[in-house]
């Protein structure tokens, strides 16, 4: 019979090739192989998969699913290999799905992040630029952070202001063009960075203190330091980033304030949604539309555009 250990190898493969980047999930079930293992068990058992789901302390119940789903995933492809093998029903750790509300950052927050992005220590001077042209960046474009962290010096034009985001969610890459504004800001990055990294050692247009593409994990908690200090996220214990406005919440905030300026300017937002879907990469405008449901102000400006009446309050 194959083992844990040399089947997982196989089945991240058998994933990829098949279109799916499995990054969170072949990081996690990294440690539910070494579990097993641990355990000296020879194949999945419904009992294990669900004390490794719960391990984690302190969190969600939607993690303990998100966690055991994986782990289901893996046992169905590795029971058409090992007859042994039990696949934990679908409804175990199963919890109400609900997006959570965005937070839309206000002029004041931004303002005040980005002020904390400039103050961070750094030997070399690279970590405060980078980070305050990062939220700059999210603020503007409403890409999805993981999108920012992937662009190469060659993908970003600096002459005609046009991103190129490639092989992003779904597999899908398209242009982005940006305000002037945000154009000229990136350039000055560009040109600091080049002065500080001597070394050369990444094509990351936006890099780290040591010279290299910013890891999605310690941007996070770096994001999560800033918000602290400036009061959007209470204190978290040591090693913890706490609960409170995420970089996503940038993308939301973009797509937000579009909206609600359209509203206010009595563009037709039903055919303006369509372009707005595209320069933000959903795939299908129904994913914009959630905004509209999310938000009070939008839902309200929606409200009195079906009512017939200008923002504002009149017919």
């Amino acid at each position: 019979m194959i083992t844990l250990h040399d089947a997982f190898p196989q089945y991240v493969s058998l994933r990829r090739a098949l279109g799916t980047k499995l990054q969170e999930p072949a990081r996690t079930l990294v440690d539910f192989v070494n579990f097993m293992e641990g355990e000296r068990a020879a194949f999945i058992t419904t009992e294990l998969a669900l004390r490794w789901a719960m391990k984690p302390q302190g969190v969600q119940r939607a993690t303990w699913g998100r966690r055991l789903s994986m782990v289901r995933k893996f046992a169905a492809w590795l029971s058409t290999i090992d007859s042994r093998t039990e696949v934990p029903p679908g409804h175990l750790l199963a919890g109400r799905q609900r997006r959570k509300p965005p937070h839309i950052y206000s002029d004041r927050e931004i303002e005040q992040l980005m002020a904390e992005a400039a103050r961070l220590p750094s030997s070399s001077g690279l970590r405060p630029i980078t980070y305050k042209t990062l939220i700059g960046l999210l603020t503007s474009t409403g890409l999805r952070p993981q999108e920012a962290l992937a662009l190469n010096k060659a993908d970003v034009d600096l002459e005609t202001g046009i991103l190129a985001i490639r092989q992003t969610k779904f597999g899908k890459s398209r242009f982005v063009p940006v305000e002037d504004s945000t154009r000229r800001a990136l350039a000055r990055y560009a040109k600091q960075r080049d002065r500080l990294d001597r070394r050369r050692a990444t094509e990351a247009f936006l890099v780290s203190e040591r010279g290299q593409r910013l890891a999605p994990s310690s941007t996070r908690k770096t994001f999560a330091t800033l918000s602290c200090a400036i009061g959007l996220r209470p204190p978290a214990r040591k090693g913890r980033s706490g609960h409170g406005p995420r970089l996503q919440d940038f993308r939301h905030s973009f797509v937000t304030r579009r909206l609600i300026n359209w509203y206010r300017a009595g563009r037709d937002v039903e055919r303006e949604l369509p372009k707005l879907a595209t320069y933000v990469g959903h795939v299908d405008p129904v994913h914009t539309y959630w905004y509209i449901q999310a938000v009070p102000e939008l839902l309200q400006l929606a409200a009195e555009r079906l009512d017939g009446r200008r923002p504002g309050g009149e017919r």
